[in-house]
């Protein structure tokens, strides 16, 4: 079955860290509606050892059939944020949509992590999507059907997502307490605070970085989340609000039910990611392997 969702032809959508990856799947979704899309992320040259700029990604955006704005930024630098808020909604006429997708990643121990990455991780994940999310406000609260989505997992205080990498857990459910805090927050304006979190890897740079090879075959592409993601920023925002939304969930949900599409060789069971309550796994049994231990 074909996911039925609505459009975002001639939103504008504020995507953070989408010169590759989730990001950039998520921008080229909806560039095939027609959608403007700001590309605000750090890299500008080519990286050594990772695909995709702010100027790759903006063609492909153009390619696909949107507007493409690339900004080159970073979200620790509050001075940046704000003049690039300015710029994206001067250039388009508002911002409809804010996308908190730039993160930083070290599955490192306590005694193992560097105090750098951990301050790194941070002001990222946490101190990053927070900034980003209050200055974006002022032009989301002139939008109509406003949406933040952080890509950000489930709020599950268990002990066992703290202990291998508490540095890391404590900066990304950072991302995850925004959510919380924003949906109820943001609620009299009407604007909708979700987060959105994949149910397996998905073949990122990051999952390369993490996992061996074989983990990252076991991923999804980044269209499964990217296409949650559209699902979700289509809906009315005052009726979908303060939601921890799984990819295969809200894709479930609207009718798909053939993931084979987003699976990457071999087949068979995908890796689960990280976060994800013991109630979710349960029920995504027949999609990931029984060995998943992410």
């Amino acid at each position: 079955m074909v996911l039925q969702s609505g459009s975002l032809a001639g939103k504008t959508l504020f995507i953070t860290g989408a010169s590759r990856g989730i990001g950039r799947a998520i921008a080229l979704r909806a560039a095939r509606d027609g959608a403007n899309v700001v590309i605000a992320a750090k890299t500008v040259d080519p990286h050594q050892t990772l695909e995709g700029t702010i100027l790759t990604a903006a063609r492909s955006v153009e390619a696909a059939g949107g507007r493409a704005l690339p900004l080159q930024l970073d979200i620790r630098d509050e001075q940046a944020v704000a003049v690039a808020m300015h710029d994206a909604a001067e250039h388009f006429g508002g911002i409809d949509i804010l996308i908190n997708n730039a993160s930083a990643v070290a599955l490192a121990d306590t005694a193992s992590v560097s105090m750098r990455r951990f301050d790194l991780m941070h002001a990222v994940n946490a101190r990053g999507t927070f900034l980003c999310t209050k200055l974006a406000l002022p032009y989301l609260r002139m939008a109509s059907n406003a949406h933040v989505l952080n890509l950000a997992p489930p709020l599950e205080l268990d002990a066992r997502w703290f202990a291998p990498h508490a540095a890391y857990t404590l900066a990304k459910i950072g991302m995850s307490l925004c959510t919380l805090a924003h949906a109820e927050e943001f609620r009299p304006w009407g604007i909708a605070v979700n987060a959105l979190w994949p149910l397996t890897t998905v073949a990122t740079a990051a999952v390369s970085n993490v996992f061996d090879p074989d983990g990252q075959m076991r991923s999804r592409s980044p269209e499964i989340v990217a296409d949650a993601a559209h699902y979700i920023l289509t809906r009315p925002a005052r009726e979908v609000s303060g939601n921890f939304f799984i990819d295969e969930e809200v894709l479930r949900a609207g009718g798909i039910t053939d993931f084979a599409r987003y699976d990457l060789d071999p087949p068979g069971p995908r890796t689960a990611d990280l976060f994800l309550p013991e109630a979710v796994l349960q029920r995504a049994a027949n999609t990931i392997s029984s060995s998943s231990s992410a």
